[in-house]
């Protein structure tokens, strides 16, 4: 690896440790200073996620030695087509949601909004770097540790009860995680991702159901992460209940659980895995179907945007995860191109949602009948275009990421189910956005009068943080051939891992022995 892009790879993962360490220890009491080097830390970011997906484009995988002791040993960082593309995310949404915090001052309601919002980042990145499946762990602690404060930020009774049940069933999935490691480790003597992939593949008969039985421990773990059901109860109460900002963040922490999914069925347990090859298939399908009607009836029977954002992430899921489940090339590029719409149409109306209870006072975000607020006709706007994106209609990236997904499936044993549920849930959120929009605009502009508010903080700018996620989606939409080329490659590449392999653990791979 170049020394440029070891520094890039490097300050992924420092660059938020170091400005959330500053923040606490120096800038607690520093809103305004706080303010501008968040926002500078977040288009860094973008900067260097930029930088390292035009790198990754070519198709190297590349491995970073911590302290420059070579893996399996040491610790490493491993940059391909995946978690750049996955890094470049994180910083987009990121400055987008902080943007909007700064601008509607939702930041003031704690002293620690900042630093937990860069150590969350530090543990999103480091996910999505991390070559090794302790560091895995470590980097999911870390995010995790950070949601709890940010979902709790603003404080409230509802946010402490969904914050507990948060907390508690992390937990449960903290445990599950190190029973899966341990018995990998147990197996192979090794939590080196590439190692792994070497030591499973040569693993003698009789270990395999051991190995098999760790690739379903942690599948539920990561399930857990990315609210399959039946593990998805803990989402809508917690998304709901905390602020939009918050909320709109927490979209691509589903998304960590997708993440990891992908990457340890195609690398360790992939191909090459004797008994447990793509073990987690058969079990994923199922649930990533029964997820995407779940998600998508909650839409339907939610009473407030925001529930109906939260719903929308579930049934988003459902939808990502039907298309990994299969295991094939075609339909993983097609998953890999929803990823970055469904986090990003989700976040929106999260910040949408929030900008509408904003202005309808003691109404707030529930689907009641109320007189006209402040900017109706501009939100009403956004809303009918997230709702597009959301249920998957055109013009918008989601008519398209959908449509790759049926093609991608077409060969799968499941293809008819697959084709069946997509397309029946997407007339249910049709329905559901419909009702809504009717409720919220159409029928409450009949009413005489206007909710009338106090001085509204970000009127202009936090409209502009929101939409400007949506401007992402006409991009996926604008970009989309060359994005789903990129995707393509990306998922050639998981199904080909020697060259990770050959990255992390080759003669040509960094650090001393």
């Amino acid at each position: 690896m170049s020394p440029s892009i070891s520094l890039l790879v490097a300050a992924a993962v420092v660059l938020p440790a170091i400005v959330g360490a500053a923040s606490v220890l120096m800038l607690r009491h520093r809103l305004d200073t706080s303010r501008l080097v968040s926002l500078g830390a977040c288009l860094a970011l973008v900067g260097i996620a930029g930088a390292l997906v035009v790198h990754a484009s070519g198709g190297t995988t590349e491995s970073y030695a911590l302290g420059d002791w070579r893996a399996p040993f040491g610790i490493v960082l491993v940059l391909d087509r995946l978690s750049a593309m996955m890094l470049l995310l994180t910083a987009v949404l990121a400055t987008a949601v902080m943007t909007y915090a700064v601008a509607t001052g939702m930041d003031r309601r704690g002293w620690h909004f900042h630093p937990l919002f860069q150590f969350q980042l530090l543990g999103l990145n480091g996910a999505f770097l991390t070559g090794d499946l302790f560091n895995l762990f470590v980097f999911f602690e870390v995010l995790l540790i950070a949601s709890y404060g940010l979902l709790l930020h603003g404080q409230g009774a509802q946010r402490l009860k969904a914050g507990v049940q948060y907390v508690v069933i992390n937990l449960v999935g903290s445990t599950l995680f190190l029973v899966g490691v341990g018995l990998l480790y147990g197996v192979t003597g090794t939590l080196n991702m590439a190692d792994l992939a070497v030591k499973v593949a040569a693993a003698p008969a009789g270990d395999q159901g051991l190995i098999a039985a760790s690739a379903l421990i942690l599948t539920v773990v990561f399930g857990l992460k990315a609210a399959v059901a039946p593990l998805h109860f803990w989402l809508p109460g917690a998304y709901s209940a905390t602020t939009g900002a918050v909320a709109a963040l927490f979209a691509i922490m589903t998304k960590v659980g997708a993440y990891a999914i992908i990457r340890t069925s195609t690398l360790i347990f992939g191909a090459d895995a004797g008994a447990a090859a793509f073990v987690v298939g058969p079990w994923l399908l199922p649930a990533a179907l029964v997820t995407m009607v779940i998600g998508f009836v909650g839409l339907f029977a939610a009473r407030g945007v925001r529930s109906m954002a939260a719903w929308s992430i579930i049934g988003s899921m459902g939808v990502l995860l039907s298309a990994i489940a299969v295991f094939r090339v075609e339909a993983m590029a097609a998953a890999l191109y929803y990823v970055p719409h469904s986090t990003l149409a989700g976040a929106a109306m999260f910040l949408i949602a929030d900008l509408i209870a904003k202005r309808r006072g003691e109404h707030g975000d529930s689907l009641t009948l109320a007189p006209p607020f402040r900017q109706a006709g501009v939100l009403s706007g956004l809303f009918f275009l997230a709702a597009i994106a959301i249920v998957g209609l055109p013009p918008l990236s989601g008519f398209i990421g959908k449509l790759l997904i049926l093609d991608g499936v077409r060969a799968a044993p499941a293809a008819v189910w697959i084709w069946g549920t997509i397309l029946i849930t997407t007339l249910i959120g049709v329905l559901a956005f419909a009702r809504a929009g009717s409720l919220l605009f159409w029928k409450s502009s009949e009413i005489e009068g206007e909710i009338p508010v106090r001085a509204l903080r970000g009127h202009v700018v936090g409209v502009a943080a929101a939409a400007s996620l949506l401007a992402a989606l006409a991009g996926l939409t604008v970009l989309a051939g060359p994005v789903a080329a990129y995707a393509d490659a990306a998922a050639a590449q998981l199904f080909a891992p020697q060259g990770y392999i050959d990255a992390v653990l080759g003669p040509d791979a960094g650090g001393r022995r």
